[in-house]
């Protein structure tokens, strides 16, 4: 079976691609407008109820036509599967620039990152989240969903699985896609892991350093600190400045 578009769908993608036509542009619009309700249903599932819904949807429509005005219909890619990052990738952008989380969650991150570093200059590794919550004096599930909202709000997109992963014990079961990734899927992704690859060779030498040794090597801001001669505090805040940092190189680059 082709997988060739409609005639009435390849003909608006003719007079969008040749002279943007906003007749034609609309039509594309609408018709994948489903896919900006299924990836905005997926991702509000881990959100608190005050993340307007509406919001994230003007979010993904924005991603959307992202898509549609940089999508070249003449390459081996199914247009849907390139939306699919744009859209996501919008989304979890508008949420990490609005401060949505409320104070209480924001003083119970705090009081967790604290403790998991005091836990992991005790133990010389990575606490668990029974060992976390103990110190804290919070439950097990308190501290799970605490740290779900906080990647949402200030971190890299995890479940695109572009770019960098922050990836600790705690959250990894909530936003961890278990499908494997489709050929079209391998072509974007590589796309911008080149992007990214890019990106990180404009970080200086320290930056570089800690992010290869955390991601890479998968050592802990601990032991990041001893091979640098530094506190487990300053190597975390350098880790924090290089994400915000990489974060504004890929946004110029796009």
């Amino acid at each position: 079976m082709s997988n060739s578009p409609p005639l009435d769908e390849q003909k608006s993608w003719d007079l969008w691609i040749h002279s943007r036509d906003a007749d034609a542009g609309n039509r594309l619009m609408k018709k994948y407008m489903p896919l900006v309700s299924y990836h905005v249903q997926r991702i509000a599932v881990g959100l608190p109820k005050n993340v307007s819904r509406e919001e994230l949807q003007s979010l993904g429509m924005t991603g959307l036509l992202d898509a549609l005005n940089k999508f070249d219909i003449s390459r081996d890619l199914k247009f849907d599967t390139y939306a699919s990052f744009r859209i996501r990738g919008a989304v979890i952008d508008g949420l990490r620039k609005e401060d949505w989380l409320p104070r209480s969650t924001r003083e119970k991150v705090k009081k967790i990152e604290a403790v998991t570093n005091e836990l992991e200059q005790h133990f010389m590794r990575k606490p668990t989240i029974s060992e976390i919550a103990k110190s804290c004096e919070y439950s097990e599930d308190e501290v799970s969903r605490v740290m779900n909202e906080h990647i949402f709000s200030s971190m890299l997109s995890i479940d695109e699985k572009i770019g960098i992963h922050e990836e600790n014990d705690y959250y990894i079961h909530s936003i961890k896609d278990q499908e494997s990734l489709s050929p079209e899927e391998q072509l974007v992704k590589k796309e911008w892991l080149v992007e990214l690859a890019e990106a990180i060779k404009d970080l200086n030498e320290k930056e570089q350093l800690v992010l290869s040794l955390f991601y890479k090597e998968e050592l802990t801001f601990t032991e990041i600190g001893e091979i640098m001669q530094l506190s487990t505090s300053r190597i975390s805040q350098i880790h924090s400045k290089t994400l915000s940092k990489l974060k504004e190189i890929l946004l110029k680059k796009q």
